[in-house]
């Protein structure tokens, strides 16, 4: 029989390593720091899962931020956070206050904030699944089951030929809008080019100028008709300086980096963004996520979760994006994986959505184990 209240049995911490090819034709010179997952330093994308069992025997799953980090974010899990959540209500409503605050001295970003992530978005999952739901429909009855992707291109050195050969490759794949990692006028206006005149065309240029310098950068892009400018400036939630670009030119978009949940609703409360994006893995799982939307529609500040991963944070955000308006597009990142570790896993320019209970994330055992580089049961 289900328990009415079920609890939290265990938890299991999967670090997944999976390497791709991002297509590079030449590995020029990077004006991003090798930290960037973009960065041609990157072979090969981790994963930190997180494996929560309740006591009725359902799995829900989580992943937290993310890449170079994992060390520290595991660490949160294994030692703090997780030891925290055993034998607490496997329920999300419940939980997430108590340990938000248990833990609201370490930060209000950063590692033991990922960990957070984590296990808030596998609760999520475990909700739904109770409920015998998507999580899509749990959240929205006007839930979508197909969305768009826009392609999240790495970066090429800001070398114009290159760029403009992968927003082509891109574009024989179906794809109709790109994110960039450029910063250059050149390389920006030859992704225009090949790109077109109607398609939406963003860049993320990682925290690369001062107000000033963001300035002169966006008033020489403007032939580039940018969707949106993304982390313009550093750092990246200074909210008077977001404001006065996004007032000047528009077009701001930020959010992966906000200082919590409460330091992006903030920015979306200030008029620093037209875009606000957070990202479900770095700013408090799920429960964060529907706060940020709730700020969104009253502010009427467009939300489009920020998104670079391939495990269940991926799954969450198009469970996320599903619930939102059509315009909203899910970011893939493009690259040739070797091995698809789901069905969701290197998917676009559309997906249809899984009709499971829950994420929906039901990763190949075989190609998990393969790719799994630490593994750990807390007990």
């Amino acid at each position: 029989m289900a328990d009415k209240n079920p609890a939290i049995a265990g938890i299991e911490l999967l670090l997944v390593s999976m390497p791709f090819n991002a297509g590079r034709r030449i590995n020029g010179t990077e004006s991003v720091d090798e930290y960037n997952a973009s960065s041609q330093t990157f072979t090969e994308m981790e994963s930190l899962m997180v494996k929560v069992t309740d006591t009725d025997g359902r799995t829900g799953w989580g992943e937290a931020f993310g890449h170079r980090t994992n060390p520290a974010s595991w660490a949160a899990l294994e030692e703090v956070v997780g030891p925290f959540y055993r034998g607490r209500p496997a329920d999300p409503w419940t939980s997430r206050h108590e340990a938000e605050y248990a833990f609201h001295a370490f930060g209000r970003t950063g590692p033991v904030h990922y960990a957070l992530s984590a296990v808030d978005t596998a609760l999520w999952d475990l909700a739904a699944q109770r409920r015998e739901q998507p999580l899509r429909r749990l959240l929205s009855e006007s839930a979508r089951d197909e969305i768009d992707c826009y392609a999240s291109l790495v970066h090429y050195g800001e070398d114009p030929v290159e760029v403009a050969h992968h927003i082509g490759r891109a574009q024989e794949q179906g794809y109709t809008a790109f994110k960039l990692h450029e910063s250059s006028v050149a390389a920006i206006a030859a992704a225009r080019t090949q790109a077109g005149p109607t398609a939406a065309l963003m860049t993320d240029v990682n925290c690369r100028w001062s107000p000033d310098e963001a300035a002169r950068a966006m008033e020489e892009l403007e032939s580039s008709d940018l969707y949106w400018m993304e982390e313009p400036i550093f750092p990246p939630d200074d909210t008077p300086a977001l404001r006065s670009l996004n007032q000047r030119f528009g077009r701001i978009s930020a959010g992966e980096n906000a200082s919590g949940v409460q330091g992006m609703i903030e920015a979306i409360r200030a008029g620093s963004v037209a875009y606000a994006q957070p990202s479900v893995g770095k700013i408090g799982g799920i429960s964060a996520m529907l706060e940020v939307f709730s700020a969104g529609a009253e502010a009427g500040v467009a939300v489009v979760p920020h998104c670079f991963y391939y495990g269940p944070a991926l799954h969450a955000s198009a469970e996320l994006i599903a619930t939102l308006d059509r315009n909203v597009q899910l970011e893939v990142p493009f690259l040739q994986w070797n091995e698809r570790l789901h069905a969701l896993h290197g998917a676009g320019p559309r997906v249809i959505l899984s009709e499971e209970p829950g994420l929906g994330f039901h990763p190949d055992d075989e190609i998990l184990h393969r790719h799994l580089t630490r593994h750990a049961t807390l007990s």
